[in-house]
């Protein structure tokens, strides 16, 4: 990366560097190849365990609880089937670019693993210090009773972790530094992925005419957690950012019937409905920012 005109992400070079010796654009599609099939081959195996276990009409029906994630059980699952995409650019790195799977993380273990844990504990803290003025909503319906949470708390937070981390691997890990390896510019190694990623959110068939606006949010999501990618030359920020986000919306206050498998309290609302979308998503734009400049002055980046 040029420095030049981007100071703030000179750390961003170190983080790009083992990927600089296997920079063909056609290592790119073969690693996003192994990254597709290596996730893909999870489900097909669960898949194929359940059938075997139970038939083909209870394992189809199974398969569509998972993706519903309404029950403690089957969200924990959904979670943890995550370990397949976060094992795909760990093979795709080994296999297509021959350089150790570590730096896919950054240079330091040590200051990944610190740069998480900095940002995700404040930011957690922020959630739930903004807990009570979500709380007081007509909408809002209780979910596991506290005992509950806490018993499944063990198995959520590391099938979280998993799962977050899996989208960080991909997105601002493998394919950040692969692109930023061959293009300089961050709006191309920012933009690209964040692109992806929005378009891995873009689903009409749940939120009907709103898909386009959660794919936007997921896209400047994608692009902050970059830019604390750039700022930090690791991957434990952008983790971390995540990582809070997704305790706020999977285990604090879900959407009923949606992924709310493990929240203590669910929100009922109508997700193709504009009228109600739309002021949702502002306010999730504005927190979204605020957690993103909290990120930044506890990193002080």
């Amino acid at each position: 990366m040029k420095a030049p005109g981007f100071p703030a992400y000179l750390p961003h070079r170190a983080f790009v560097a083992p990927a600089r010796r296997t920079a063909e654009v056609w290592r790119l599609f073969a690693g996003g190849a192994v990254i597709v099939a290596t996730y893909m081959a999870l489900f097909v195996l669960l898949g194929a365990w359940l059938v075997h276990s139970y038939g083909q009409l209870i394992a189809a029906a199974l398969l569509q609880r998972i993706a519903r994630g309404d029950t403690p059980g089957v969200m924990i699952l959904l979670l943890w089937t995550f370990a397949g995409l976060a094992a795909g650019p760990i093979v795709a790195v080994r296999l297509v670019h021959r350089r150790a799977a570590g730096t896919l993380f950054g240079p330091s273990a040590r200051k990944a693993i610190a740069d998480f844990r900095t940002v995700a504990l404040p930011l957690t803290a922020l959630y739930a210090a903004l807990l009570p003025f979500t709380l007081g909503g007509d909408d809002i319906r209780p979910g596991l009773t506290l005992g509950a949470f806490l018993g499944y708390l063990p198995f959520a937070l590391p099938g979280l972790l998993i799962q977050t981390g899996a989208e960080e691997l991909v997105f601002r890990g493998y394919l950040q530094q692969q692109i930023a390896a061959r293009f300089d510019h961050p709006a191309i190694w920012m933009g690209l992925p964040s692109a992806l990623f929005a378009w891995g959110h873009y689903l009409p068939g749940d939120y009907g005419p709103n898909a386009w606006m959660v794919a936007l949010w997921a896209g400047v999501f994608g692009l902050l957690a970059a830019d604390l990618t750039a700022r930090t030359g690791s991957l434990g920020a952008a983790l971390g950012f995540h990582f809070a986000n997704n305790v706020a919306a999977l285990l604090l206050v879900g959407i009923e019937h949606d992924l709310d498998g493990l929240a203590l309290w669910s929100v009922s609302v109508d997700l193709s409905d504009p009228g109600v979308i739309g002021p949702a998503l502002s306010v999730d734009f504005a927190t979204m920012l605020t957690s993103w400049l909290l990120a930044r002055v506890v990193l002080r980046v």
